[in-house]
């Protein structure tokens, strides 16, 4: 859970400096793809704590 909280953190940062300074929107566009990445990380790791049902 750390990870997923580093890396939508990471996200944030890299969008907000992306949109306030011109010339780097390139920054934004790596923050949108950190964030879905955290989402496919999150998604992975809440699919793996399912149990078998017996």
């Amino acid at each position: 859970m750390t990870l997923f909280l580093l890396l939508v953190l990471t996200a944030i940062v890299l969008g907000i400096v992306g949109v306030t300074v011109k010339g780097l929107i390139y920054l934004l566009v790596i923050g949108i793809a950190v964030f879905l990445v955290a989402l496919v990380y999150l998604g992975m790791r809440l699919g793996r704590r399912r149990r078998p049902v017996r």
